[in-house]
């Protein structure tokens, strides 16, 4: 059983994009027996009558095949709620925090409030998934220029992406967070060494895309670059290559598509907006791809189905 724990179905206001049918057509033509959809949805899934929503757009033959994640705030009450939902659905898979504003308005970026939500967790003593978007506000800047796609790397640079990954980290430290810290869409060589010397310490996972690891920077500087931005941004040649021999060496937990679709409309016209629909490229990927890279069999169920299913807790089928 294959299963892709990061893909936006969209749905709501944004059916035009996405739905929770449509993206389950593609599984069954890429191999994916499973997925965990992301709440910066619109509305964004925060309270149980969210999700009870969600739930009831999924189509009843795919009900077994479909996790949510909730959003996580610094709302007290509202993170709260979120954790009992988590422990009592078998259908809710973890939280997400965007530390970052990538997609939605699910966005915390004040590292005190991030703090404040490992507080609150440990208080409660979750001990489930954390997924965190791992870009730093502070360090993402207004020089993104449509006109050379490419500075949207540099616009939100790996370094961005590292001083988050380092702030998750000691908050979760400092908190005594009981949990599993996961990072998402891991773009970079440095992001990756991070979290390798972090796991001496403490339970953390991470995982990749399907774009990080076919493509880099260039595909970017291309005729058709806006269609290739994504957050986090496409790097350079060299991370692409570092990432892929990190899989190799079982230094990243699971490949996770990220799918997200846009008009085309909205990405080569304001709001030029970040995204690809990456689901279109697990088979390939899984199946021609990965063992062309040397992965043997055993690593790649691994990543697409082992690792998923015993950090989630979930049943084994």
């Amino acid at each position: 059983m294959r299963i892709d724990p990061h893909v936006h179905c969209r749905d709501g206001a944004q059916s035009y994009k996405e739905t929770i049918a449509h993206v389950f057509k593609l599984c069954d033509e890429q191999g994916v027996d499973m997925i965990f959809d992301m709440p910066n949805t619109d509305p964004p899934i925060l309270t149980i009558k969210n999700v009870e929503k969600r739930l009831k757009l999924v189509p009843r033959s795919a009900i077994d095949r479909y996790r949510l994640y909730m959003g996580a705030t610094a709302n007290e009450k509202q993170l709260s709620n979120a954790v009992s939902i988590v422990r009592e659905c078998q259908h809710v898979v973890g939280l997400k925090l965007y530390a970052g504003q990538s997609v939605g308005d699910l966005a915390v970026t004040d590292d005190r409030k991030q703090q404040q939500i490992y507080e609150i967790l440990t208080g409660l003593d979750y001990q489930g998934v954390l997924a965190v978007h791992c870009e730093k506000e502070a360090l993402i800047t207004k020089t993104f220029n449509p006109e050379e796609p490419h500075t949207h790397s540099s616009a939100r640079p790996i370094t961005a992406e590292v001083a988050s990954i380092k702030d998750q980290i000691h908050f979760a430290k400092k908190a005594g967070f009981k949990g599993t810290l996961h990072i998402c869409h891991v773009s970079s060589e440095s992001s990756l060494e991070i979290i390798k010397t972090a796991r001496l310490h403490m339970t953390i996972t991470c995982g990749v895309t399907p774009h990080h690891l076919l493509w880099s920077s260039a595909q970017s500087k291309g005729a058709n670059g806006l269609l290739y931005k994504v957050n986090p941004p496409l790097r350079e040649p060299s991370d692409t290559i570092a990432l892929r021999q990190a899989l190799k060496e079982g230094d990243i937990n699971w490949i996770e598509t990220d799918h997200a679709p846009h008009p085309i409309s909205e990405k080569l016209y304001p709001p030029y907006a970040s995204g690809y629909p990456s689901l279109c490229l697990y088979q390939h990927l899984i199946e021609e791809i990965l063992p062309l890279w040397g992965l043997s069999d055993n690593i790649i169920q691994n990543m697409t189905h082992k690792n998923i299913v015993e950090v989630f807790k979930l049943p084994s089928k």
